[in-house]
């Protein structure tokens, strides 16, 4: 949590308020949402926009050398479209399971004594996460609610750029990440609207360390991270 910026830290500290102060609603509680008391487990999609980048880490070598000065991630969107299984425990708990295709781009910029040079890196995920999410009781057809877990992430593009850029800098196709977030549920006749916000931040080095490369020799550890809003639609 301590690498998040302050203001992500504020949203989801609000949002935890809220769904604290919505405990003592439940005699609100909208026709609507009643509709979907008897329901145990329901299914779902996910439309979903993310932006993406890397935590770098700089090798000792970075220090050393004179030859490449600074080395950034750069932030670029992509998108991403899941299918929602959601299981109810208790009233205020749901175990969820999204797999989720992900489109991705990711820059690594590099500064010489002379140019700038991008890598851009795109990916294509299968993303398996698996989520805890906790609501709080309903005022009239709405709650909100927190949700966290982890995530593990195959790189389906992964071999082909490593065919097609075999010189450059290289990077694992597995990862893990934890994530965190909040949202809202919106109760309507037919199903549940749930816009969601998530923070994701990797938990293993994803780099695959090269000293033959200069790329790859200035830096020690890369670690994914990504800010997701999601638009689900359940029921």
């Amino acid at each position: 949590m301590y690498c998040l910026p302050r203001r992500k830290i504020i949203l989801v500290s609000v949002l935890a308020w809220m769904a604290f102060f919505c405990q003592a609603q439940d005699k609100y509680s909208g026709n609507n949402y009643r509709q979907f008391l008897g329901k145990n487990y329901y299914f779902g999609l996910s439309l979903s926009l993310n932006n993406s980048t890397y935590k770098l880490y700089r090798s000792n070598y970075f220090i050393r050398q004179d030859s490449l000065f600074v080395t950034e991630s750069l932030k670029n969107p992509g998108f991403s479209v899941g299918i929602i299984t959601n299981a109810k425990f208790g009233d205020h708990f749901d175990f969820r399971f999204i797999p989720t295709f992900s489109f991705a781009n990711r820059n690594i910029r590099y500064n010489d004594r002379v140019s700038e040079i991008d890598r851009r890196i795109e990916s294509t995920f299968l993303e398996l996460p698996l989520h805890i999410r906790f609501t709080s009781l309903p005022y009239k057809d709405m709650k909100v609610f927190l949700v966290g877990g982890i995530k593990y992430s195959y790189d389906i593009s992964n071999k082909s750029r490593t065919k097609k850029f075999a010189s450059l800098i290289k990077l694992t196709p597995h990862d893990f990440s934890a994530e965190i977030g909040a949202g809202m549920q919106f109760f309507f006749p037919y199903f549940i609207f749930s816009p969601e916000i998530k923070f994701s931040q990797g938990v293993g080095n994803i780099l695959i360390y090269n000293g033959n490369n200069s790329e790859s020799s200035v830096l020690e550890k890369i670690l994914s991270r990504a800010l997701t809003i999601s638009f689900n639609f359940e029921g």
